[in-house]
């Protein structure tokens, strides 16, 4: 009885649930590494950020004397204030922020009035235009800096902020012409078609129907042309011609002094002030960068 009992086969309950067992382990272990590997990441992400703020409260015979991956033998608070005032961090960012602000209330607004056009209004010649917008991109920004520095010298543009905003809003639109144009290709065309019945024109529908359809790409395309031009050095290094006039990015060489010696604590206090600025930025509009990622997806 014991061994007909023994070589009786599992029951379908039986086995239904040791395939549900089997299931249940493959799930959790894939969840384990799932959680490693975004663990491994982020480790990569923020420990730079980490090993750059601690470097920052470092005095220069600590950073030169020391090993690189140890904490601060006495914490340089001061290095912030160095940087703030000596350093003229805040007279540079104020700069960069003249440049950019403007640069990007004409990239947005050119760009998207020619993606409006280029996909919405109907005329002759849009493909080639839009050719042309793309083959912008593929030019070169080393190749325009001589030439557009003659330009702005003879124009007497010199030792303005007008160089950077014009350079900028010139090499930012071609890429924001493109994206514009893929986003509204999402928009309905059955929208303008029913407002131009309804006898609107087509500034009125531009501002009153497409922009607030496409303001999570706006925001997007916005904030992309924003870390392109904040951290730009060649145009910055090239166009300002003055202390007065240099970009965040420009400033920060003013920590080498003579014979090539490095305030170590200041500079790396002036970049934590730079890239903590720019991802507080990042994290707060994260969500709607991401929703205008996939707004221009899918058709629809």
């Amino acid at each position: 009885m014991a061994i007909e009992t023994a070589l009786k086969p599992a029951s379908p309950g039986h086995r239904r649930t040791r395939h549900q067992n089997r299931n249940s382990v493959r799930k959790a272990s894939g969840r384990l590494w799932i959680k490693i590997a975004v663990t491994f990441l982020l480790v990569i992400e923020v420990y730079p950020l980490i090993w750059m703020f601690l470097t920052s409260l470092k005095s220069n015979s600590d950073y030169l004397n020391n090993s690189t991956w140890s904490l601060p033998t006495t914490w340089e608070w001061g290095n912030y204030t160095e940087a703030w005032t000596t350093g003229n961090i805040g007279l540079y960012v104020q700069n960069s922020l003249l440049a950019v602000v403007p640069t990007l209330a004409l990239i947005l607004l050119l760009g998207t009035a020619a993606g409006f056009a280029l996909q919405i209004m109907v005329w002759k010649g849009r493909s080639l235009t839009l050719l042309v917008f793309l083959a912008g991109m593929m030019v070169p920004p080393q190749m325009i800096l001589l030439p557009l520095f003659t330009v702005y010298f003879q124009a007497g543009l010199s030792g303005t902020l007008w160089p950077l905003i014009l350079t900028y809003t010139g090499t930012g639109l071609p890429l924001t012409v493109f994206m514009m144009a893929t986003y509204y290709r999402t928009v309905p065309r059955e929208l303008f078609e029913a407002a131009t019945l309804d006898g609107a024109g087509i500034l009125r529908a531009f501002w009153t129907i497409s922009m607030p359809m496409v303001r999570n790409a706006l925001l997007t395309v916005g904030l992309v042309q924003f870390f392109f031009i904040w951290n730009d050095l060649l145009i910055a290094l090239t166009f300002t011609n003055s202390q007065d006039l240099r970009t965040i990015q420009v400033g920060l060489l003013n920590f080498t002094g003579d014979f090539g010696a490095t305030q170590y604590g200041p500079l790396f206090a002036a970049i934590c002030i730079n890239v903590f600025g720019t991802l507080v930025i990042y994290l707060f509009l994260n969500q709607k960068v991401m929703k205008g990622l996939t707004s221009g997806a899918v058709k629809g």
